[in-house]
Formats: C-alpha cells, structure tokens, sequence
C-alpha cells in the first residue's frame, strides 16, 4: 500500500519547463482594472506635478501684468467694437426714420403727446424728403451723362478756341492745339499719381478705418468700467453723468419706471435736464414717465444715493415746479463733511444790521451760496434734538440782530448754563435756569410782552414802534411745567389754561403788527413739549436733526416734508449745526418747499467778543434778572390817578389810559368791568352828549369816603 502510494505520487508530480516565448502587452483600459501595487505609485507621483501646474497656471492668470494685459486687450478691442456700433447706428438713423421714431416712443413713455406730434410731422417731412430724394435717382444717370457730354464740349470748345487766341498772337498755326495737349498731359499724370498711391491707399485704408473705429469708441467710453485702468474705473465719488444718473433711477425698484427707461430709445437721457454745477455738488431735474409719482422717487433717496455712488446725506431729493418732475442735487464726496468757515460776524468787527430791509448771514446752502434769513416781523421756531447746535444757530440770529439798536430783546433760557450769558447789557430781561420759578418768571416776562402788545394796539394808526423780540430758549422746559400760582392757573404745560401758552399764542396772533414776535427753541417736537397752535404760529420754522418723520412733520409741517424737507434724514452728531428752513424768511426756488442751511458755528469766546462789540454800540442796557410779580392793584386809586386834573374823562380813555398804567392788570378790561368797580363805590359813569364819562369829582368822594371808613376802622 505504501509502494502504490509512493508511484502514484511519483506519477502526479509536474516539472515545470522554461517558456521562452515573449509576454503579450496588457493594454490597459477603463475595463481593465490597473494592478493594485501600481496605482498608488502612479497617483503619487502625477499629484504633486498637477498641484504645482496648478499654482503656476493660478499665480500667472491672476499676476499683475496678466491682469492689466486682459484689461488691456479687453478695452480696445470693445473701443473697436463700440466705434463699429456707434457709427453704423448713425447710419442707419441718417438714412432711415428710425430716429423719429425712436423719439416719438420715448415722448410716449414720457407722457407727452405733444412732443409725439411734434416728432411724427418731422418724420413725415424726412420720409418726402427721402423719397424725392430716391425720385431724383431714377433721372439721375441721363442727367450725368448730358452735364459730361456738355462739359466735355465746353471743355474742348474752350481749349480749341484759347489754342487759336495763342496762334494769332504768336503767329505760330501749331499753338492751336496746345491747350488741348496741356489738357490730356494733366489728365496722364493724374493718372499715372492715382497708380502710384493707389497700393498704398488700399494697404492703408483698412488700417485708418480699424482707428477711426477705435477712437469713436474711446471718445465715447464703450469699453465697460471693470476693462478701464484703476484710475479711471468707477468709484464712490466718480463724477455724475447723465449715464450714471439714468443707471442709478432705473435700478430704484420701481417696475414702471425701470420699463419705462428699457422702452426709451435714447435710454432714458431725455429724461434729464442739464447737469450743472451748484455748490459743492451738481443739480439735475428729473423728468418722471407717466405712471411713476415723485413720492416713489422721495422715499426711495438712500437707494438713489447709494446708486449714484454716494452717501444718503449727500443727496437731496426735491419736487421742482413743473409736474412729475424731482430735483436731484448731489453733492461731491466727502464736501458736506468739509467746515464752511467762521460767521461774517466774526470777520467783520463793522458788522451793522437792519432788522427791517437786513437778512442775517446765517450760514450757506448745499449749493455753497450765503443763506440769507429775514426775521422781519416774523416768529421764529428753531427745534432739534439735544446737543444739535440749536442754541448755537439762534443765539447767531440774535447777535446779528442786536447790531439794530432799535431792537429790544427780553431773553428766557430754561437751561441756565450761560449760553445766553452774552446777553447781558443787551437784553432787558434775562432769565436764566430750569426750575419751575425759572418757568414762573419767563411766564410773567410773555405776559408783560403782551401787555405790551395790547398797549401798542391802541395806539393811534400809523404809531411806529421799535421792535420788541422775545426769545425762549429750551421752551419744552415751559411746556412741560406743572408749576401754578397761587389761584390755581398753571403757568407752564401745554394745555389752553397754560399761561404761558396763552402768552405765547397772544403774540403770535397779533404781536406781528405792533413789532412783537417770539422766537423759540425746543427739543423733540411733540404735542407735549410744542403745542399744535404754537407751533403753527411761527412764520419761520426751522429744524435741525430729528429723530422721526413725525417730528420732522411737526417741526417744519407737512408740506415741507412732503415737498422733500427731511431734517430727519441728517446724521445726529455729524451734522451739527444744519437746519432745514421752511417759512417766509428765506428765498426758495419756484416749487420749493424748503432750504437747507449749514449754518456758522459762533463758539462762546466770539459771541461774548460781538456781544462787546454790540454794547458799546448800544451803549449798554440795563439788564432785570426776571420779571417780578406786579403788586396787586387798586382800580380806584389808578382811576383816580389817570383821570389827574380832568373834571370828567370818556370811559373808553379811562380804560386805555389804565391799560397803560399796568397792562398786566387792565389790558382786558371792558367797559362793564369799569362800570361794575364804579358803581361798587357810588361813582358810576354818566351819560353826556350820548357819551359815557367818569366824573373825577365822585371818584374823588369815593376815595375819601373810603379812607374815612379806613380810619374808623383802625381806631377801632
């Protein structure tokens, strides 16, 4: 068994022979997978050759010079292609009527039929022109040859009979054809000229068409703004153009006026009236089409202003008078960030005024001009949030005004922290502090300028009176004091019963006629701190930054805000000191509903150098810390003491001559209070001629009846 297995193995044993034949080459394919071993080997070594092709491929598309080579190339060949454009559009509008109708589409879009009208007839004579024009072609080879067969013979006629004149005179038969051999010899060397620049010109010609293509697409800009060179690319700040203007309006997001400029023609530039200089910036008038309001335009200015490549301060959205049209000024980048210069004020040690004829150099506009502002007979209200410049810009008027020696000033501050301390030796009455005594006082000094008021009213017509301006500065404070006296009438709040309210609305319904106007300053206009009626008492309105449109709408009201005044729109802290005025007092355009004014900043030191200046002038004043409470009155002593030596007075003089005595205490009276304080004593007044009059000689008993009742009583 052993031995069988043993063969068998022997048997089943292969030797393997030498294979002398050559391996067949694997092809690889995507079938054919690679050999494991290999692939790794492969991938690593082709990986790091591909990264650094990559860098290279990278670092040389975005060098430098690769970069500014594209832009390079990019630019003019788009100059070429531009030019091509450009010109074969002038073309085609010069040989068809494709610019009238352009035109008309745009008049269309705009909404205005007459312009339709007026660019269809021109059409039309354009086409009849065209057509004879065309007419004219069909006769036109029989005419040329006719003028060259005439021509030719006029031309061999007169050289043949010049060729004779020559022969007579120098006797000489062989000079007769002369001029007609000149004649063919110039004809031979044009041509043979003609020859010799003809390879020349045909050599050029493509190359001189290739530039002229380029420089009309460079004169016109076709190449867009990422191919210009960096100094010439579009930036914040870039100068306005029409292209820009029409660009920045169409992408407002307003659909009707976005299709509107796609379906003009001209791409929207008929919208636009000139651009011009103003100021520190440019001015342009906007055309709306039809379908798009100017309110849409208005409340979409910080989108305008960020198109135009601007900031939202730095443009300014008005309606202009024609309808359906906004004007746009922008300013330059970064000019309204630039101070404006110190107050002429400060320049001018001669500085004199008038406050009647004068304005006051207030500051200036956007545009760079002087804003001039009249005060003249005009109530004043100046508001602002805190820290704005709002006292600033008054107490400015103020010392320009008190250049007029005529003028009276009686000054109430309700902050007290001696911002109106120049004032001193110029005003008659300076009040200073925030309490509600501070109110209390500032109360009584309205009323006794109203009592003033009543009393000028009286006067006979024509009577002239010196100008009486009565300024609260912080009049919030007033507005919203709880403080009463002592028959319970509050002096402050913004109620009716508020006396000062009353006071203040007094003089503006009827202190303008006699010289009496108010001027106020205040903070956050609300119905609490600045009631509707006081607020809307005030011929000049002015408002500095402003924390909403509701206030700015009280402020100025709102019509001017409406009209494009956005005081709320300034930037707190950064536009100190700018006011936008609504109101009589300043110049406004036509349609113009308001005026922006950076006003001149007069710092402490220079207002007490004019003050100086204004009291050596007026040769000082004597100036009452506040107005004191009258002592309470006694009519019949002051009955007794205006009727003086007249036996008898008409009551109506009575009244007006008490009046004048103490107008805080009589400027109300009527004849029945007369008659009531007159009949209590047995002095009632009695009739003469049909007038009414008081008799001197039963007030005088009345009066001595009354001290002997006195006198009984003490001794008693």
């Amino acid at each position: 068994m052993t031995d069988t297995a043993t063969e068998v193995a022997d048997v089943g044993t292969v030797h393997r022979l030498d294979d002398h034949r050559q391996p067949v080459p694997v092809q690889l394919t995507k079938d054919v997978p690679v050999p494991e071993e290999a692939a790794p080997a492969e991938a690593e070594a082709l990986a790091p050759a591909l990264t650094r092709a990559a860098r290279r491929v990278r670092v040389i598309a975005t060098h430098d010079h690769t970069v500014t080579a594209g832009r390079l190339i990019a630019r003019h060949s788009l100059y070429v292609a531009g030019g091509a454009h450009i010109l074969a559009r002038r073309a085609w509008d010069g040989r068809t009527a494709a610019r009238y109708e352009r035109m008309m589409r745009t008049a269309e879009a705009a909404g205005n039929p007459e312009a339709v009208t007026e660019w269809e007839e021109r059409g039309r004579q354009f086409r009849a022109a065209r057509h004879q024009r065309r007419m004219d072609l069909l006769t036109a080879p029989q005419r040329i040859a006719k003028a060259a067969a005439v021509g030719t013979a006029a031309t061999a006629g007169g050289a043949l009979g010049l060729g004779v004149v020559l022969a007579i005179a120098e006797s000489n038969p062989a000079l007769i054809l002369a001029p007609v051999m000149v004649t063919i010899e110039t004809i031979r060397w044009a041509v043979v000229i003609v020859m010799f620049i003809w390879g020349p010109a045909v050599w050029l010609a493509p190359w001189l068409a290739f530039l002229g293509l380029w420089n009309t697409g460079r004169r016109q800009q076709t190449a867009p703004a990422w191919a210009l060179p960096a100094g010439q690319r579009g930036t914040d700040g870039e100068p306005i153009t029409p292209s820009i203007v029409v660009t920045a309006m169409r992408d407002l997001g307003i659909g009707p006026l976005k299709n509107a400029i796609k379906g003009m023609e001209d791409g929207g530039a008929g919208m636009l009236s000139p651009i011009v200089l103003a100021g520190c910036g440019v001015e342009v008038e906007v055309l709306l089409p039809s379908g798009v309001s100017t309110e849409e335009v208005m409340n979409r200015r910080r989108k305008l202003a960020e198109n135009l490549g601007r900031h939202e301060h730095e443009v300014f959205v008005t309606k202009a008078q024609a309808a359906r049209t906004v004007n746009l000024w922008i300013a330059d980048s970064g000019a309204l960030d630039e101070p404006i210069g110190p107050s002429p004020l400060v320049l001018d040690p001669d500085t004199s005024a008038d406050y009647k004829s004068g304005r006051a150099p207030w500051g200036v506009d956007l545009r760079g001009d002087a804003a001039m502002l009249s005060i003249y007979q005009c109530h004043f209200l100046i508001t602002g949030l805190s820290n704005q410049g709002k006292t600033a810009s008054l107490r400015a008027m103020a010392l320009w005004v008190g250049h007029d020696v005529n003028v009276e000033f009686r000054v109430g501050d309700l902050k007290g922290i001696g911002d109106w301390s120049c004032m001193t030796g110029i005003a008659t009455v300076l009040i200073e502090g925030p309490t509600d005594e501070h109110v209390i006082a500032v109360t009584l000094m309205v009323e006794d300028a109203v009592a003033e008021m009543m009393w000028r009213l009286q006067q006979p017509k024509g009577t002239k009176f010196d100008p009486l301006i009565v300024i609260v500065d912080e009049a919030q404070v007033a507005y919203g004091s709880g403080a009463k006296g002592e028959d319970g009438r509050p002096f402050g709040g913004s109620k009716a019963t508020s006396r000062y309210f009353k006071g203040i609305k007094a003089i503006h319904d009827q202190g303008r006629a006699v010289s009496v106007t108010t001027w106020e300053g205040t903070q956050d206009p609300t119905n609490e701190n600045l009631p509707k009626r006081s607020r809307e008492g005030n011929h000049i309105r002015a408002a500095l930054v402003l924390g909403t449109e509701e206030q700015a709408k009280m402020a100025l009201g709102a019509k001017a805000i409406d009209g494009g005044a956005a005081p709320h729109k300034l930037r707190q802290g950064l536009d100190k000191g700018v006011v936008v005025v609504a109101g009589d007092g300043v110049k406004l355009a036509p349609g113009q509903s308001s005026l922006t004014i950076r006003t001149h900043y007069i710092d402490d030191t220079a207002a007490d150098e004019i003050a100086e200046r204004i009291k050596a002038r007026r040769a000082g004043a004597t100036t009452q810390a506040a107005a004191e409470p009258a002592e309470e009155a006694d009519p019949l002593v002051d009955i007794a003491a205006v009727l003086g030596d007249a036996q008898r007075m008409r009551t109506d003089e009575v009244r007006q001559r008490l009046a004048e005595r103490n107008p805080a205490e009589y400027r109300e009276w009527t004849a029945s209070d007369l008659t009531r304080v007159l009949d209590a004593v047995d002095a009632a007044p009695y009739k003469s001629s049909g007038i009414m009059h008081v008799s001197r000689a039963r007030v005088q008993e009345a009066l001595n009846e009354r001290a002997e009742d006195t006198a009984e009583a003490d001794d008693e």
